[in-house]
């Protein structure tokens, strides 16, 4: 893997990391994006498998193609919870939650359910 040279960037956020709070912060929003994305391309995933078009998928839906295709090409892309249903319904599938493992997770879940 070819490594880039560290730019400013790279020492600020490097230098921020630092910061037991702002990694926190980081590490938090990083596993939303990270799990956001897997659903959505996963979505993609058995679009593909089911032969569908994305301007088909689009139609069935309700909504204009152009849409769907940014959807599924964004690089970190952030639909809502209604976007999320209507595809997955569509493609014939549920949605479920899965908890992560861990304690810590667990541990972090209960305190959020409590308030």
């Amino acid at each position: 893997m070819v490594r880039r040279p560290n730019t400013s960037f790279d020492k600020y956020f490097a230098a921020q990391m630092k910061d037991a709070e702002f990694k926190r912060e980081y590490e938090s929003a990083r596993r939303e994006i990270d799990s956001v994305d897997a659903f959505v391309r996963a979505l993609d995933a058995r679009r593909e498998a089911t032969g569908i078009t994305k301007a088909e998928l689009a139609k069935r839906v309700g909504m204009k193609p152009e849409v769907v295709r940014r959807l599924f090409t964004a690089s970190e892309p952030n639909p809502t919870l209604d976007t999320v249903v209507r595809l997955a319904v569509a493609l014939g599938c549920n949605l479920g939650l899965e908890p992560r493992v861990g304690r810590r997770v667990r541990k972090l879940a209960a305190r959020e359910v409590r308030g």
